[in-house]
């Protein structure tokens, strides 16, 4: 019994893996110069960062407030 629970921890523990590098790799992408949604330029501290910014953190802040409160509204 204790090696068919071993053998699915270890299936798990890759499925984990696998999906964190997968988001891994999505998310490092080149930064934008300037903010997709006002324009503004992307200070160079900023897109150092994070790699593969595209928003100011102006515009970053009013978009996580948004889908917090769309959220919570469920």
């Amino acid at each position: 019994m204790a090696d068919v629970i071993d053998a699915a921890q270890e299936r798990a523990d890759l499925i984990l893996e696998s999906q964190i590098q997968a988001a891994r790799i999505s998310t490092a992408g080149a930064s934008s110069m300037y903010c997709l949604d006002c324009d503004r330029p992307i200070p160079e501290e900023r897109r150092a960062a994070l790699p593969g910014v595209e928003l100011c953190v102006y515009c970053k802040e009013i978009s996580e407030l948004n889908a917090k409160h769309y959220r919570d509204s469920k």
